[in-house]
């Protein structure tokens, strides 16, 4: 599995980039479908909510014209558009991931993500996510070890050339929570510190000690994209997560996301405290 194709995620992209463009230029879906020769704004409406599958690069390079964009951004959109076409490299896991998740994370240059109760999901061992997955009771039984192989194979992407940073800042009850046993949670924290030496993983435990913070009443995760594209807010609920891309929402849970940052331990804290509770485990096992 490859961590490369993400032409789902880049028609998304697309569609917010020429959204946020013809906002900026100041004129209304119906201005520019005239100027394009449509017959109503229908068009460019349907292409802003990403309601399209393959985008014309005739049509991109006339509406970047309209809208005056030149030199690098032009070209990037371009580019963009050429490899928004095709299928997801994630095709096959497709019904597991509706929010296009594994193409999210292989497009993001950043992710940052707040977990309460539970080990952000690319750092999860097999046991773990097949404990998580069986704890749901929302994954069908059968289904369970395609989740667990799937989830395995998104962690490629951290090892991509082109693969995102992840920070993830876990709160200590996620830690001490035995999802499955005892044993495997030891396995899982132990597994959990290893992944903290990777060289695009930064991971913060925030201690109980921190008390009350703006983040306390649930988990999620940012995805931030090669500029000016604005980035996604993730949040997971029972069911499936929701996704969000209003700027000024993401820019909220970014500030909140920079407040718990600050009230987690240092990276060797955060190892610390993972390998003593670690220990715990063992002894309960």
């Amino acid at each position: 599995m490859t961590a490369s194709g993400a032409p789902g995620v880049r028609r998304r992209r697309l569609s917010a980039a020429l959204r946020r463009l013809r906002e900026k230029s100041g004129l209304t879906s119906a201005e520019v479908a005239e100027r394009m020769g449509w017959t109503s704004g229908a068009r460019l409406t349907r292409i802003e909510r990403n309601e399209w599958k393959f985008p014309k690069r005739e049509e991109i390079e006339a509406l970047l014209e309209i809208y005056g964009v030149v030199g690098e951004e032009r070209e990037h959109l371009l580019s963009l558009a050429e490899t928004a076409r095709g299928r997801s490299d994630w095709h096959e896991y497709a019904d597991l991931f509706p929010g296009s998740l594994p193409d999210l994370e292989a497009e993001a240059v950043r992710i940052r993500t707040y977990e309460v109760v539970l080990i952000p999901g690319l750092l999860q061992t097999p046991a773990y996510a097949a404990a998580v997955s069986e704890g749901s009771q929302v994954v069908p039984p059968d289904q369970i070890e395609r989740k667990v192989e799937s989830r395995m194979a998104r962690r490629a992407v951290l090892d991509a050339p082109k693969g995102p940073y992840l920070t993830a800042v876990i709160d200590e009850p996620a830690l001490r929570k035995a999802v499955g046993s005892h044993q495997v949670m030891a396995e899982q924290l132990r597994f959990l510190s290893g992944m903290a030496a990777h060289y695009k993983v930064t991971v913060l435990v925030l201690p109980d000690e921190a008390g009350a913070h703006p983040a306390v009443d649930g988990a999620f995760t940012l995805f931030d994209f090669p500029r000016p594209e604005p980035g996604i807010v993730s949040i997971p609920t029972v069911v499936e997560a929701l996704y969000v891309e209003d700027e000024d929402y993401f820019d909220q849970h970014a500030l909140i996301f920079d407040t718990v940052q600050n009230l987690a331990l240092d990276p060797q804290g955060s190892i610390d405290l993972i390998e003593a509770i670690a220990a715990e485990h063992d002894k309960r096992a």
